[in-house]
């Protein structure tokens, strides 16, 4: 499988949402961590401007497992579009991509 790290960011309507997925996420194994953010999107939808708090996911997790994990959000998302960007990570502390890859190299031991 291959090693290599990344971010994927998604956004949520609300932080029960934002911390379900998140720890769903997490629970499968798909990523090794998920933070949540509190934020103020502005974006047009349909043609209207819109300026909504939403909740920021940051999911470290392996690039090889991004189709998975796009398809996991997409199941499980209350947006038509959500926003599910990758993000390469170029660098880090080697202990902390090591854990990473390790974090979310399988599914979860509940």
């Amino acid at each position: 499988m291959d090693g290599t790290v990344c971010i994927v960011m998604t956004t949520a309507s609300t932080e029960d949402e934002a911390e379900a997925l998140g720890t769903a996420i997490v629970k499968a194994g798909l990523a090794a961590c998920v933070q949540v953010q509190r934020v103020r999107s502005f974006y047009v939808w349909q043609g209207t401007l819109h300026r909504e708090p939403e909740w920021l996911l940051l999911i470290k997790t392996l690039a090889a497992r991004y189709a998975v994990l796009e398809a996991f959000i997409r199941e499980r998302h209350s947006y038509e579009t959500p926003e599910i960007v990758q993000l390469p990570i170029t660098a880090g502390s080697a202990d902390y991509l090591r854990w990473l890859a390790g974090g979310s190299a399988g599914a979860a031991q509940a």
